[in-house]
């Protein structure tokens, strides 16, 4: 008896990058997501220039230059975006019936599962990192003509950017743990952006410290109110540097956990 040779895992790489780039949908979210994203860096940044002579001292003294090239809703745009591409990688599959061919031509669930990480991961990497660097650029190309730009060798940019372009990874597996969870796409891509952005918007410093540390486990939340920060506040209801860093690791960690088993013990 014949047997076909296992693939190997560069093999499941390949077939996992083709799978993700025939979605028409990832290609659109990653193509508009990205114009849009730098559209709002652009406009922020214009409208920051014309202002600045009206501004206060006191206005001048906070203005973080950082928050022009990439805001809170570059930041919403991004995760929901890279969000549901992760949920698509997986809970699409399982819509569509997909999967169980996968499955059938591979029964290594976890080596299917690895790979889909590795390059939804590979590809959001790249994507916000270009993100990251894009609207650095055109927004501190527009705000250095006021002398009010900042430089990448600045304290505090190198770790903005970095917190900038992890974003769409992190979303990205979070994702797809949401869709290995639920495995219909409606309702995985409502969760995701429930859960990485949604609940966050309503959280803000308390004097309940229970609660601080509640909100602190949100990578929005973290990034918002410290990673996109060039000089992060030091208030003890607000996020750490180094906690907001192990939020954004743990949260992909997790989701790529939560991935791998649900896929190997429950039935297609």
């Amino acid at each position: 008896m014949i047997t076909a040779p296992r693939p190997s895992f560069r093999d499941l790489l390949a077939a996992e990058w083709i799978k993700l780039w025939s979605l028409r949908s990832a290609r659109w979210v990653l193509g508009l997501g990205a114009l849009a994203v730098i559209a709002l860096a652009v406009q922020a940044s214009i409208d920051a220039y014309g202002a600045w002579p009206t501004f206060t001292p006191m206005e001048k003294l906070r203005f973080n230059p950082m928050t022009e090239a990439f805001s809170g809703l570059s930041a919403v745009l991004v995760m929901i975006g890279a969000g549901s591409v992760g949920a698509l990688t997986l809970a699409g599959e399982y819509a569509s019936g997909l999967i169980r061919t996968t499955f059938i031509a591979i029964p290594a669930r976890l080596r299917v599962v690895a790979a889909k990480a590795a390059v939804a991961t590979g590809v959001m990497l790249a994507t916000g990192t270009i993100l990251a660097l894009a609207t650095y650029g055109v927004s501190q190309a527009i705000l250095s003509g006021r002398g009010v730009g900042a430089s990448i060798g600045d304290p505090g940019v190198l770790r903005v950017l970095a917190a900038n372009a992890l974003l769409a990874p992190v979303s990205t597996l979070i994702g797809m743990g949401i869709g290995a969870l639920l495995r219909h796409t409606a309702a995985t891509v409502v969760t995701v952006c429930a859960v990485l952005v949604i609940l966050p918007t309503f959280f803000k410093p308390t004097v309940h410290q229970w609660a601080n540390d509640l909100y602190a486990l949100f990578p929005f939340y973290v990034w918002r109110t410290c990673l996109s920060l060039v000089h992060p506040r030091t208030e003890p209801a607000l996020p750490t540097i180094a906690g907001s860093w192990l939020v954004f690791a743990l949260w992909p960690l997790a989701a790529v956990v939560l991935a791998l088993i649900v896929v190997r013990h429950r039935d297609v």
